[in-house]
């Protein structure tokens, strides 16, 4: 695959699933901060988990992350803001 091709596709994943403004949020998040891929990979991906676990760490985390919202349009919220820190 090109670069050019790549770069195609990328975007055109990024786009499809955040949309045109989210896409562009992202790229001036990875721009501006520094990000090392492949380390955040070893920290947060969780390899040497199952399916079964990484669901059951998720849904922990969500509730977690949810438990002190009150409403659905907070918790519309926090599911558009999810992963922002």
């Amino acid at each position: 695959m090109t670069d050019t091709l790549l770069r195609s596709t990328a975007m055109s994943i990024l786009r499809e699933n955040l949309g045109i403004v989210e896409t562009e949020r992202f790229i001036a998040l990875i721009l501006k901060e520094p990000f090392d891929y492949t380390q955040w990979r070893t920290d947060n991906l969780h390899d040497d988990m199952s399916i079964d676990e990484l669901s059951a760490l998720a849904t922990e985390h969500w509730n977690h992350d949810t438990s002190s919202i009150g409403n659905s349009s907070q918790v519309a919220e926090k599911e558009h803001s999810y992963g922002e820190n």
